[in-house]
């Protein structure tokens, strides 16, 4: 384990959420997720009787599928098991993001179309690590068939300042991005 050791403790809950990236034989690409609840003891919920323990609280799928543009041009939603049967009435709702482009601004977008009671809580939660597999997958395939994935030359790159890593003063944007990079000059570099 690479956290330090813990302390005695019981294990009571595990949340997963697993995503997938597929390039389809139309050029278009399918992002599926899937999240599981689960709990490691049983008790009683009112629409589904008794839930056992390993049994899912929550299984719930999400498929979208996006251009090499990012555009989404198909969603569906499914939820296999949720805490309430009502929960599922809003499986449909998710065709709002049809047309949308994953990108900045992303999460703002699914609070516009799906936020708050338009929408499941889980689903959302979703939806914000999708935009990060899209990414993955898209330019990882760009850059596997030698396609341009940098900004034009005279346009800062998109990944600067996005996260520690890539700040504009990082040894990583020097050795990538020299002509982007705002840290110290060293000395070997002024020679």
């Amino acid at each position: 384990m690479p956290l330090s050791e813990p302390v005695a403790r019981e294990h009571i809950h595990t949340r997963e959420i697993i995503c997938h990236a597929y390039e389809r034989g139309d050029g278009l690409f399918d992002l599926d997720a899937h999240l599981t609840d689960v709990k490691t003891y049983g008790f009683d919920n009112r629409d589904r009787g008794h839930i056992e323990a390993g049994e899912p609280i929550h299984c719930m799928w999400l498929r979208l599928t996006i251009n090499a543009d990012f555009v989404i041009q198909a969603v569906e939603a499914k939820m296999d098991h949720t805490p309430y049967n009502f929960c599922t009435r809003i499986e449909p709702d998710h065709q709002k993001l049809v047309g949308a482009q994953i990108g900045a601004g992303w999460n703002r977008k699914v609070r516009e179309h799906l936020g708050g009671t338009h929408g499941c809580t889980h689903l959302r939660e979703m939806l914000g690590r999708m935009a990060t597999v899209a990414f993955q997958a898209v330019y990882g395939r760009r850059r596997r068939s030698g396609e341009e994935i940098d900004s034009p030359p005279d346009q800062k790159p998109w990944v600067i300042d996005g996260c520690h890593t890539w700040s504009s003063d990082s040894p990583v944007v020097k050795m990538e991005y020299p002509d982007w990079y705002t840290g110290p000059v060293s000395e070997d570099a002024a020679k």
